[in-house]
């Protein structure tokens, strides 16, 4: 019991260290992207962090549904 408990605080935090490093990848990809492009507003420094929120959420889901609903 103790093993599994071990295995799945690893497991969380490993999702959480990708989780954050995406985003700090991506709020820099954004910063560059909007010198590049010389705006006035940020706008790729909030959408890719955004998209990249969206797109970890819905994977997290279809991942922890494909493991509770085997076929």
């Amino acid at each position: 019991m103790k093993n599994k408990l071990n295995n799945n605080a690893w497991k969380f935090a490993s999702i959480g260290s990708q989780f954050m490093v995406g985003i700090g990848i991506f709020v820099y990809l954004g910063i560059k992207i909007d010198n590049w492009l010389q705006w006035q507003t940020p706008m790729a420094t909030w959408l890719l962090p955004l998209l990249f929120i969206i797109s970890s959420i819905i994977k997290l889901i279809i991942e922890t549904n494909k493991k509770n609903n085997p076929k």
